[in-house]
């Protein structure tokens, strides 16, 4: 009896030890997790970022995802429109001259002068003097035309031209004081064999020091018929009948 129950005792015995050691080994394992988890808890905290303890006892099996294949787009058609050229058309060319029928007023802008002026209509420089020295908004002098800006300048029709100057008839008494205007090419000496005068008698009745000084558009005052023109010679080159020289009436 007493054999029976030493073998049963060293089997219970056996069966303790066995029991004790799951139990070890349970509380070993458990020590171990606890241990991970605190320093786990540690870091994050020192660090500031999240625990993602699902993370740490994650399963090792793949998560299936679900991939969407997107069908292809049939591509769209894509019409090109081409403009059709159209025919050249004559554009006349544009022209830096104003078109005009009659006179006008022209504002003077920044940079104009009477010639630039002059130019952009057509005309010499004289004719617009002439036309707008008598004009007492502009106070044109003669022998130094200054414009300002927004000077109102006239400007005459296309077909307007200076009055030609009168001829003197031979039969004028001689001395008579006629106004003569200064022409573009005018000289004293072309002058004086135009009206049968002296070109000393011009500068003194006139106080011109300077014969040379005279220009366009000035008046001057000029004895006529001072002179009496002589023929010329038959043979001598010229047309007969042409006046040579003045000789002075006594």
């Amino acid at each position: 009896m007493s054999k029976q129950e030493s073998t049963k005792d060293i089997i219970d015995s056996y069966r303790k030890r066995q029991t004790q050691s799951w139990q070890t080994i349970a509380l070993f394992v458990g020590a171990v997790l606890l241990i991970i988890l605190g320093a786990a808890f540690v870091v994050t905290w020192l660090t500031g970022a999240n625990l993602n303890i699902g993370a740490i006892f994650a399963s090792k099996t793949p998560t299936p995802t679900l991939t969407v294949t997107p069908s292809p787009v049939p591509p769209t058609a894509t019409i090109t429109l081409t403009p059709t050229e159209s025919p050249p058309t004559d554009t006349p060319s544009p022209t830096t001259e104003p078109t005009r029928s009659g006179a006008l007023i022209y504002i003077a802008q920044e940079g104009d002068t009477f010639t630039s002026i002059a130019e952009t209509y057509g005309l010499d420089i004289f004719t617009l003097l002439w036309y707008n020295k008598d004009e007492d908004r502009l106070g044109i002098d003669m022998a130094d035309p200054v414009l300002y800006i927004g000077d109102e300048v006239y400007i005459p029709a296309p077909e307007a031209t200076v009055p030609t100057p009168t001829p003197i008839p031979f039969d004028l008494q001689p001395g008579f004081r006629v106004e003569y205007i200064v022409r573009p090419g005018d000289s004293i000496g072309s002058i004086a064999l135009a009206l049968r005068s002296t070109v000393d008698d011009i500068l003194e009745d006139n106080e011109i020091e300077d014969p040379n000084s005279i220009y366009p558009g000035q008046t001057l005052f000029v004895r006529v018929n001072l002179v009496t023109p002589e023929p010329t010679e038959e043979g001598g080159g010229e047309t007969p009948g042409a006046v040579s020289t003045l000789t002075p009436t006594p």
